[in-house]
């Protein structure tokens, strides 16, 4: 008599480490200078499944009053209505709804940013950096991943024109995330 084949995933759940997690993103100034930011509070969780990548899942949430360009008058003017608006919109949040294998250590992460009370679908171009023992008897993962947004579809509209052309703030946002996670 044969038997169906398992459907049983073999998931395992990791936890990220919010003092070992950054966000940073950067956007131009006026057209001429990078400027960078981070948020200082991120959590989030990630299923894996090693023998079947695409079963896989990422949940992320930052705290967006925890932006920091280590400019005060600028987090303050990206806290509020003009930019994130954190009184109304205080998580960004992220949930995975596609994880494809590249190779053994890169992957796409597709999945839906919420930014502003506004939903759009993004890709994290990931790579896995490894696995270790840390000295406390846990299991650590690291991850990096990358992707680019256009702030306007976010509803992140504000700007100012420049005398000599341009704009104030440019509408490409880099974000770059370096992910430690603690095995659960």
């Amino acid at each position: 008599m044969a038997t169906a084949p398992s459907t049983a995933t073999t998931l395992t759940t990791w936890e990220l480490d919010p003092a070992h997690t950054l966000v940073e993103f950067s956007a131009k100034h006026m057209m001429i200078t990078t400027v960078k930011g981070r948020f200082a509070d991120v959590s989030g969780t990630i299923h894996a499944d090693e023998s079947n990548p695409s079963r896989s899942r990422v949940e992320a949430t930052i705290q967006a009053a925890s932006i920091d360009t280590r400019t005060e008058q600028r987090d303050q003017h990206l806290k509020s209505a003009d930019f994130l608006d954190v009184e109304h919109y205080p998580t960004i949040t992220f949930k995975s709804t596609r994880v494809e294998s590249i190779d053994k250590e890169h992957f796409r992460v597709t999945g839906d940013l919420t930014i502003h009370g506004t939903t759009r679908p993004v890709t994290l171009d990931t790579t896995f950096e490894g696995r270790e023992k840390d000295p406390w008897g846990g299991e650590r993962a690291g991850f990096s991943a990358t992707t680019k947004i256009d702030r306007r579809e976010f509803g992140l509209t504000w700007n100012q024109a420049l005398e000599a052309g341009g704009v104030l703030v440019g509408n490409e946002i880099k974000i770059v995330i370096e992910a430690e996670a603690v095995r659960k």
